[in-house]
């Protein structure tokens, strides 16, 4: 029912926000920059932000279309290599002949597309031959594809894995990094070829007893029929995925915002400032931040729900208890895969510790095969985007690729 009401909310608001955009766009040619129309200046800039507060379900572009390698511009061109209902292994293609690591970049299926990852994917273009798990809204996945849980999100990180090829790499972002873990622990454990040579686990809830965030308590005090009851809902019939039951992208963004519920208030009253000010630069940037952090993606139910049981309450990985297609996870027979974690000094979404708990779990491997770095200064999202994701974070990611290559 909750969802109903949420689109018939959207549906009204939807004509609203295109009048506030449509008409700011008008009044702004009438802007002369001089002060007699500074309350006009005023007045578009209100009609901005109110047209750009909705939120979207459409999937933003990555938008690479070239990039500097070595003095030349290289053509980037995004290529499906191989697709199923729920995802699609997303190639960035780069017309060269020089032969690059290939990375497999895991986004996390929590409410936002795999667009959020743009500026990790923009960091590891120039040296590396680049894919992604590029998610499928849930809501427009039909009935008829069937059931997507934790079992069949490590069998796509399995068959794309295949897709690549031997000698590849798999970077994980927040959320997946439990689903990597037991995939590359299943594939040690049957020798498959196509064993990552390295795994980079980046801010992801290996083991969720250690330094519990909000998220985490939010987990721990709520039985999972609550999470069914409340946060569960059917996608409504006028969609292709109608009937399935998911969790809707835009109740994880409001859980998301309201933890940093300030933070969010202040960036809006910058951006009015910014946009009577005339800083372009700036309000071009908070434009790109919210284009992309208000599109999101609803979650198959079954996913979600088997990830707040298995990872958050009952903490299957780090006691081993992790199952994957019924037969146990074996962290420790990981024995050739390099091993890199990385947490955030400040991430309130998964604390310190949280990540570098699978260094223990694997521990098949050597200790010169392992190792966590603490970023200091990060959040949650500065461990993956932003200069020090670049600066910092990265020439460890690239350090580890090129000792497991």
């Amino acid at each position: 029912m909750m969802y109903q009401i949420y689109q018939a909310q959207q549906d009204l608001m939807t004509p609203i926000r295109l009048f506030a955009r449509g008409t700011g766009a008008v009044l702004r040619q009438f802007d002369t920059g001089r002060p007699e129309t500074f309350a006009l200046r005023q007045l578009t800039a209100a009609l901005e932000l109110l047209g750009s507060t909705g939120i979207t379900h459409t999937r933003p572009p990555f938008g690479f279309t070239s990039v500097e390698i070595g003095n030349r511009d290289v053509a980037v061109e995004e290529v499906p290599l191989h697709s199923t209902p729920f995802g699609t292994l997303l190639h960035f293609r780069k017309d060269i002949d020089l032969p690059q690591p290939k990375v497999l970049v895991v986004a996390p299926m929590s409410g936002h597309f795999a667009t959020l990852l743009r500026g990790t994917v923009q960091v590891l273009l120039p040296e590396n031959d680049v894919y992604i798990t590029d998610w499928t809204n849930a809501r427009d996945v039909p009935l008829s594809a069937g059931r997507f849980g934790m079992d069949e999100f490590i069998d796509h990180v399995i068959r794309f894995q295949e897709e690549i090829g031997q000698g590849g790499h798999v970077l994980a972002v927040c959320q997946p990094a439990v689903p990597v873990l037991a995939a590359v622990a299943a594939m040690s454990e049957s020798r498959n070829p196509a064993t990552p040579r390295s795994m980079t686990l980046m801010a992801g809830p290996i083991d969720t007893r250690i330094s519990p965030t909000k998220v985490n308590e939010l987990a721990q005090g709520n039985t999972i029929e609550w999470f069914e009851k409340n946060l569960v809902d059917t996608v409504p019939w006028r969609f292709q995925g109608g009937g399935r039951k998911v969790y809707p992208g835009a109740l994880q963004l409001t859980a998301f915002m309201s933890m940093n519920m300030n933070r969010h208030v202040r960036a809006h009253l910058e951006q009015y400032r910014n946009l009577v000010g005339g800083d372009s630069e700036l309000a071009d940037a908070h434009r790109r931040f919210y284009d992309e952090y208000l599109a999101v993606m609803d979650l198959p139910a079954e996913f979600y729900l088997e990830t707040v049981r298995t990872v958050f309450q009952e903490h299957h990985m780090p006691l081993g208890k992790f199952h994957y297609r019924g037969r146990l996870v074996r962290p420790e027979l990981i024995r050739h895969t390099r091993l890199l974690t990385v947490e955030g000094e400040r991430d309130d979404i998964c604390a310190i510790g949280q990540t570098a708990a699978a260094l223990d779990l694997c521990s098949g491997l050597p200790a010169g095969m392992k190792r966590n770095h603490l970023q200091t200064g990060a959040g949650h999202y500065g461990v993956f985007s932003g200069r020090r994701w670049a600066n910092e974070v990265y020439p460890l990611v690239r350090d580890t690729i090129e000792a497991a290559s």
